[in-house]
């Protein structure tokens, strides 16, 4: 059981209504009288909707049991297509489930896939990737004073800010988590 002193931003999943949640963001409260509560928010992980909850301070909630798999990226088309590394399976998504992952999807790369109930139903990137720098506007000369940044589109269309230093054609290294630039990969 999962207690709401165990909630954890982004990372505990709980099960509620008898389906899985992660929490997104919560906050303790202690009201002058009365009993303590928990505002919660929680994203649903097979709809992806997101609600605002409160629940008593100290209510348990069951775990989801989820399985997570190691699974290869393949290709796009009308869904995304990935495949089990050990059993060889492919599933496949519809691109709405994937739209927070979307933009990270690049052929070839291994993904953690969350099963419930033995269905498959949210992907998750790892946590640093490795992409190609495919648009950015060239560095200034002595706009390097303090350390400016400029925005740059990777192969896969996501949009990062980087570095002035950066440039078209060269590898950086993201954070998934909050699509923040980490370094240069040569």
């Amino acid at each position: 059981m999962i207690s709401t002193s165990d909630f954890r931003k982004n990372s505990t999943k709980i099960l509620w209504r008898n389906e899985p949640w992660v929490v997104v963001d919560f906050q303790h409260v202690k009201p002058g009288k009365g009993g303590a509560f928990v505002r919660t928010k929680m994203k649903n992980l097979i709809t992806g909707r997101i609600l605002d909850e409160t629940f008593r301070s100290g209510e348990k909630f069951p775990d989801p049991e989820l399985e997570k798999r190691v699974m290869q990226y393949l290709y796009l088309d009308e869904h995304a297509h990935f495949m089990d590394q050990e059993s060889f399976d492919q599933i496949d998504f519809d691109l709405d489930v994937l739209e927070s992952v979307r933009l990270y999807l690049q052929e070839g790369q291994e993904y953690s896939v969350l099963f419930f109930k033995g269905r498959p139903i949210n992907v998750e990137p790892p946590m640093f990737m490795i992409l190609e720098i495919k648009e950015t506007l060239p560095g200034v000369k002595g706009d390097t004073a303090q350390g400016g940044s400029k925005p740059a589109t990777l192969e896969t269309g996501l949009v990062v800010t980087v570095p002035l230093f950066v440039e078209e054609g060269q590898r950086i290294k993201i954070d998934t988590r909050d699509n923040s630039y980490i370094e240069r990969v040569d």
